[in-house]
């Protein structure tokens, strides 16, 4: 089963503005994550997780964009300014990884 084209393309793009700290639409001012993105693959992984994990999509395509690169960016926030109140606070569902298949990473 191939990922949905509209799927694709919505990671794809928050892929491409995540490289480039370009996310969050103001509420990153001032936070250089980028340059730490080689030493804190742990914390870019997570901001994938919480981005794909609010991400919703339908027929017509993907239907939350926006709010899944907010709470994203909120995490991002969160994790470089300790004093910012991520609200609505984050749900466990929200931080939780998947596996990559039912046998384990490399199938």
């Amino acid at each position: 089963m191939k990922v949905d084209k509209y799927v694709k393309g919505a990671v794809r793009q928050f892929a491409y503005w995540f490289a480039h700290g370009s996310i969050g639409s103001g509420l990153l001012n001032g936070i250089d994550y980028v340059s730490n993105l080689q030493v804190e693959s742990s914390f870019a992984e997570q901001v994938f997780i919480v981005f794909m994990n609010n991400l919703e999509y339908d027929e017509t395509g993907v239907t939350n964009y926006k709010q899944a690169e907010y709470r994203a960016a909120q995490y991002i926030r969160s994790y470089y300014d300790p004093s910012y109140a991520v609200e609505p606070p984050f749900e466990q569902w929200e931080k939780e990884g998947d596996p990559v298949s039912a046998g384990g990473w490399n199938h």
